[in-house]
């Protein structure tokens, strides 16, 4: 008799365990979806994202030792911000504006930091053409600014 008295404890946590294991879950975690729109694949970033409040702002990032953007356009005659969001982990890398290509004078330069981490850059007004943004720890990621 006297395993007799577990016995209702070994029944009874045999049932919860399969009722946990056959119903449905009743609350699950699910962030709140982000109010953020998703960005467009185009590769292309804008001086005036849609929602954004400063339409002098230019979105730049950097994934797998590239751009993610080929191209982005800033204003002309007046001082920008770029936003650039470096996503390789433990990775440095920093935005350095040129005249004309890759290899043309630097006209501005950016601190070099590592991933993941988003840095805002203030750049001074640049003529109406075409600019080279690069990577000074990566020379073979290029972009193209137009200041338009």
């Amino acid at each position: 008799m006297r395993h007799a008295r577990p016995l209702p404890a070994v029944i009874l946590s045999f049932l919860v365990v399969v009722a946990c294991t056959s119903a449905s879950p009743g609350w699950t975690y699910m962030p709140a979806p982000s109010a953020t729109p998703i960005p467009s694949a185009s590769g292309e970033a804008s001086a005036a994202p849609s929602g954004s409040a400063n339409p002098n702002l230019v979105q730049i990032s950097a994934l797998g030792l590239k751009f993610e953007q080929s191209s982005v356009t800033a204003p002309a005659n007046t001082p920008f911000q770029v936003v650039f969001e470096n996503k390789d982990p433990g990775t440095p890398h920093n935005i350095s504006l040129r005249l004309g290509d890759a290899n043309g004078s630097e006209l501005f330069k950016g601190a070099v930091f590592n991933g993941v981490e988003t840095r805002t850059y203030d750049v001074p007004a640049l003529d109406a053409g075409s600019y080279a943004f690069v990577c000074d720890v990566h020379p073979t990621m290029i972009g193209t600014v137009t200041a338009k």
